[in-house]
């Protein structure tokens, strides 16, 4: 069914999405890309990164591998698409697991609680949430904490998400540590002149979907999109520059890295679900370790408390976390004025808008807190 879809005609990336979104019967994944199997898939090829970009002390220190023992691949008939496959040092993920639960979602950053909350009861969304999170009982039903009903934060140039755009006026700091990381993956994949300014934070559960969109908002498109992924594994579609193309299924795992450029920048993709953990191993091998003793003490990834990191393995035991980096401008590049932007969105196409047919709720905000998170 799946390499039939793949193969033909129209509306082939709609129904591929409904095929893999699908619970009963579940689906078969066998068409599903493993880059962590390296070159096993005819359509996968490897790509070369540039390793003198990056020195080997920055590497480390930015908590990743020597870039030239990185595993980087491409996708034939999809120019721009780089795929690398966990560059990280041992026990570093546990920082990034830890930044997205704990740090990040801290004010003035905004997420969707607070579309519907006050200000006062989303500023400790962690420390609401924290003791809740390590006395839960496994298979006891429970009322979801604030950390669970996290769907989104963002960083840097916040997205709007009703205009669809970014602003100088809604803007903070970017994170120090994601700015590093992602300048050293981007050097890498040789964009040297990278600036990380805005950054979504997708917290998908194991019922949560992505729907079918583009990423067209960011005013500069030239330079890459970065998308990083931690915790359980999920099915990513990549289709074409039309929502009618067909699309490639691959899955992406804990600490795999996906960087879309050129060509592939404006290309439409989606998650359709959330791969469950078996009973027997329900953490990803790469998140059960912490820090090695040899790791650089002023290496950006830190160690995590024993007493954090017991949030964060309930938490990540049935979720996905998903960091999504981009550049908004040009150098020298500013926000069009508030007419510029009125005509403009007029010819645009929604960023990501779910189909009717997929989605559960026809009312955008409602969708925007449910349980199709908003991702890219």
């Amino acid at each position: 069914m799946a390499a039939s879809i793949m193969e033909h005609g129209e509306d082939a990336f709609r129904k591929l999405f409904k095929f893999y979104k699908r619970r009963k019967p579940p689906p078969d994944f066998s068409d599903v890309i493993d880059f962590s199997k390296g070159l096993s898939s005819g359509k996968v090829v490897s790509t070369e990164l540039s390793p003198t970009a990056v020195s080997e002390n920055d590497a480390r220190l930015a908590g990743l591998q020597p870039v030239q023992e990185w595993k980087a691949f491409g996708l034939k008939g999809y120019p721009g698409f780089i795929f690398i496959s966990n560059p990280f040092l041992p026990g570093t993920q546990q920082h990034w697991v830890k930044q997205c639960l704990k740090v990040f979602p801290r004010k003035p950053n905004v997420c969707n609680l607070d579309m519907h909350m006050s200000a006062s009861e989303t500023e400790h969304i962690w420390e609401d949430s924290a003791e809740r999170m390590r006395s839960k009982s496994s298979g006891k039903r429970e009322p979801k904490t604030l950390l669970e009903k996290l769907r989104w934060v963002t960083l840097g140039y916040h997205y709007n998400w009703d205009t669809k755009t970014y602003s100088a006026e809604q803007h903070t700091l970017f994170p120090a540590d994601l700015h590093t990381l992602s300048k050293h993956v981007a050097a890498a994949c040789s964009f040297p002149a990278f600036t990380a300014e805005a950054g979504i934070l997708n917290y998908y559960r194991s019922d949560s979907s992505l729907g079918i969109h583009v990423d067209e908002s960011e005013l500069d498109h030239s330079r890459p999109l970065l998308s990083f992924s931690f915790g359980q594994s999920a099915v990513f579609l990549l289709g074409g520059a039309k929502r009618e193309d067909p699309g490639t299924p691959m899955f992406m795992h804990s600490g795999d890295i996906m960087v879309m450029s050129g060509p592939s920048r404006l290309l439409y993709h989606a998650v359709p679900c959330i791969m469950a953990a078996p009973p027997e191993a329900p953490m990803p091998p790469a998140l059960l370790r912490g820090l090695d003793q040899d790791t650089p003490t002023d290496c950006l990834a830190q160690s995590v408390k024993e007493e954090d990191w017991a949030v964060c393995a309930r938490y990540i035991q049935t979720s996905r976390i998903n960091m999504t980096v981009r550049q908004v401008l040009a150098p020298g590049q500013g926000f069009p004025s508030v007419t510029q932007k009125r005509t403009e969105s007029a010819d645009t196409g929604t960023y990501h808008e779910l189909e009717p047919a997929e989605a559960e709720d026809s009312n955008p905000k409602k969708r925007r807190n449910g349980s199709d998170s908003s991702e890219s």
